[in-house]
């Protein structure tokens, strides 16, 4: 997931109980996207400029996850079907 002024994609979908991977890389200093967090996924990180950070995602419940940056102005969503 490229992190530009937001994330792209902002909605990510995903099969259940298919083992998945979120990975994130900012590619600018624009804005507030130096952190990304999700309490219902379980994460928190700093996103250095130009690296991947990745997080494993648990596939086994059906629902919308959200996330966000550190000041919760940018969003995104991870679907499970």
């Amino acid at each position: 997931m490229t992190v530009d002024g937001g994330y792209q994609p902002e909605t990510v979908r995903l099969a259940k109980g298919v083992p998945a991977k979120l990975v994130f890389e900012r590619v600018s200093d624009k804005g507030c996207l130096e952190v990304v967090h999700s309490p219902e996924l379980g994460f928190e990180a700093e996103l250095p400029l130009n690296q991947e950070v990745s997080f494993d995602v648990k596939t086994d419940q059906l629902g919308e996850y959200g996330f966000a940056c550190g000041m919760d102005m940018f969003k995104g969503k991870v679907v499970v079907k």
